[in-house]
Formats: structure tokens, sequence, C-alpha cells
């Protein structure tokens, strides 16, 4: 770096792939993850328990997704206090423009009010005025301009995926199952993805599917290698930890990816599972179960009755499949000599 650096290296303004795609977008998922998630499970608590409290903290956690959002946005990015804070009105405002596909116009929104809020940070003396009136400002001037066109071409795109899978629930099966879980892995948040297509119904449940088979599968494919303490830590955790291994020999992503092409398919065809609880839940695989979880609070909501088979569906789909299948292809590569013992361990 030179002794000089620009303004916006100074201000720390660094557009990127990883740094917009990877960064921010991973940082949303987890602001949606502590507000509208978090909230369905203590509304779904409510309705299972009857008491009346969990079901108005749920409330509370949905109410402010759009600023939980766009704060963890702002964090992702490095944006100093006063724009950080100014965020909060800038997700509120994007979230409720975008409708139904709020959370991918949080992330514009949020992203590029996030950047221009550094960029006159402490640059006048009147800091405490002019920072947030730029951040909440332009913030909230862009959501209402520009948020409706994008939540109409998310809810578009979403609407067109769920249309393709119901058309095609073999095909699109495979395709969303395997798209969506190979997102789960890489360094890209899956769980965005979904909340931001509204991604539910069938084509939720493949997403499920996929999702699980890469956490599932992985923990079962390189139980050789990690053990039990690989299978909490991928299957309840996540298969990210797998990413070192897929640069190293990509190889190792077969059983996993076989898994997911296997059981979305299932999930459609078999037993035409829908996911219809929370879209981010379609991305989230048995990561702390919430795959399951909001598999169980779509059925609640929907009136769906509750019995043996949709809890075969939701054990076949989530967890034996993805552990049969990716275990038996890891197994034959194991004995075909292109997976050697090591190359599946995580640290």
């Amino acid at each position: 770096m030179s002794d000089n650096p620009s303004f916006l290296e100074r201000k720390d303004i660094r557009p990127s792939f990883k740094r917009y795609a990877i960064d921010a977008f991973g940082a949303m998922a987890q602001g949606l993850f502590a507000s509208l998630l978090i909230g369905t499970i203590f509304s779904t608590i409510g309705d299972l328990t009857g008491i009346q409290m969990f079901g108005q903290i749920g409330g509370f956690a949905k109410s402010v997704a759009g600023p939980a959002m766009a704060i963890a946005i702002g964090s992702a990015l490095n944006a100093p206090p006063l724009v950080l804070y100014s965020l909060a009105a800038v997700g509120f405002a994007a979230n409720d423009a975008g409708g139904a596909g709020g959370p991918l116009a949080v992330f514009v929104v949020a992203i590029v009010a996030a950047e221009l809020g550094k960029a006159v940070s402490k640059e006048t003396k009147v800091d405490i005025l002019v920072t947030p009136g730029v951040t909440v400002g332009i913030g909230c001037a862009l959501a209402l301009l520009v948020g409706p066109w994008i939540g109409m071409a998310a809810s578009w795109l979403g609407s067109l995926v769920m249309w393709a899978t119901d058309l095609q629930p073999f095909l699109m099966g495979v395709v969303v199952s395997v798209l969506v879980g190979a997102a789960l892995t890489l360094p890209i948040s899956s769980a965005a993805i979904c909340a931001a297509l509204g991604l539910t119904g069938l084509a939720g449940g493949a997403a499920l599917a996929g999702c699980c088979a890469q956490m599932v599968g992985y923990a079962a494919a390189s139980f050789a290698d990690n053990g039990w303490s690989g299978v909490v830590s991928q299957g309840l955790g996540t298969s990210m930890l797998q990413v070192p291994n897929i640069f190293k020999k990509p190889v190792t992503w077969v059983p996993a990816l076989a898994a997911s092409a296997v059981g979305g398919p299932v999930a459609t065809v078999v037993f035409g599972l829908q996911q219809n609880g929370a879209a981010i839940a379609s991305g989230m695989g048995t990561c702390g179960l919430v795959g399951p979880i909001g598999l169980y609070t779509g059925w609640v909501e929907n009136g769906v009755a509750v019995g043996p088979m949709q809890w075969l569906a939701m054990a076949l789909v989530c967890v034996v499949i993805p552990a049969a299948v990716a275990w038996l292809v890891a197994f034959a590569l194991r004995r075909a000599g292109v997976i050697q013992p090591g190359d599946m361990r995580v640290e």
C-alpha cells in the first residue's frame, strides 16, 4: 500500500465479489437468523404450548428483520458506529418497500447506503448530523425508489423456480437441490438466497433436501476421518468446514453432491415435501435443526395434520438418505483409491 492511500482506500470502500457477494450476503443471513427465523421458532413454540409470551417474543423478533439484516451488512462492511446505527432505518425501509423480495432489497440498498455513509463519515465538523443524514436520507430514498422493483424481480424469479419445480418436480428437484446445497457448502449464503427469492413450497423442499444432504452427507462420508466430532460439527454446524479439502481435492465433494442429487427428487417426487415455513429455513439444512424446524412450522401454520408419513418423510429426506448415499459413494471412491485417508479431515 502506498504512503498516500486513495480516498476509497482510506474509507475502506473496496468493492469486490468477496466483500459484497460473500461477506455482506453471509452477514445478511445471520441478521435474518437473529430476527425472522428465531422469531418464527419462538412463535411456533408459542402456538404449540399456548404460552402467549413466546408468541409475543416471536413477533418482536420478526418485526425487526429489516434493521437486523441492514446492520449485519454494515458490520460486514466495517461501517463506523454512526453509519451502522443509521442502517436500522434503511433496513426497515428497504424490507418494507421490497415486499416479498424484502431481503434482496435490503441487501442492495444497505450496501449502497453503508458505503456512502462511510464516504462522508468524519469528513465534517458536524458529523453527528451529516453521517446519519446521508445514510438514512439516501438509503431510505433509494429504498422507496428501487425497493419495489427489486422486490418484484426477486419475487418473479422465486415464483419462476417454484413454478418450474411444480411443473417438473424430478428435474427441478435435482437442479434446485444440487445448486442450493452447493451454495450452502461454498462461502455463499444459501439461506440468504432462499430468503431473497422467497423459496418455499415444493422448491423449498428440494432446497432443504439439498442443504441437509451436504451437511449430513459430509458428516457420514467423512466419518472415517473425523469421527463423532465431525458428525456434530458438520451435521449440526456447517459443511463449509470442508471447503479447504474441496479446493485441495475436488473429488471429495462428490459424495455430498450425489446425496443432494438423490435427495432433491425424493423430496419432490416421492414425498411431495413442501417447506412452507420461513423461506430462510429452506437454505439452512440441519444447521441447528433449523431446516426441519422450518418444515414443521410450515405444517403447523398451514394446518397440515402431522402424522407418521410426515415424520418419516422428514427423517428420510433430512437424515437417512443423505447419510446413506454419501457414505456409499465415499466408500466406493475410497475402495477405488480416489479418496485417501485424511482427504476429508477437518481441523
